[in-house]
């Protein structure tokens, strides 16, 4: 499983129908639908200042993250990015690769 940093960000209209709904709905539609694509939420929050949610999710893999904000960005109400995340295990297992590298202009 990938973890993934995901900031939705809502147009006007997209605050609008998040104000008529409520935060708990896109909680569970979003927690529904990250379940169907095998993967699940550890985390999701709405920031108190922005017009912003932050929700930390693991998915199988990039194809599913990348429908996951393909789903999402095409409601034309939310705009997503997400960042992959990585353990510090699984930094220092890529700080240990070996390869060769020839810096541009090299």
């Amino acid at each position: 499983m990938i973890k993934f940093l995901t900031k939705a960000s809502y147009t006007p209209a997209g605050v609008a129908a998040l104000h008529k709904v409520g935060g708990t709905n896109r909680k569970q539609a979003i927690e529904t639908m990250v379940a169907n694509m095998g993967g699940h939420v550890e985390a999701f929050y709405f920031s108190a200042t922005e017009s912003e949610a932050y929700v930390l999710v693991e998915l199988p893999d990039w194809t599913s993250a990348t429908a996951m904000t393909l789903a999402i960005n095409s409601s034309g109400l939310v705009s997503i990015t997400s960042t992959m995340l990585l353990s510090a295990e699984e930094m220092d297992k890529a700080a240990r690769m070996q390869f060769d590298y020839r810096a541009p202009g090299n």
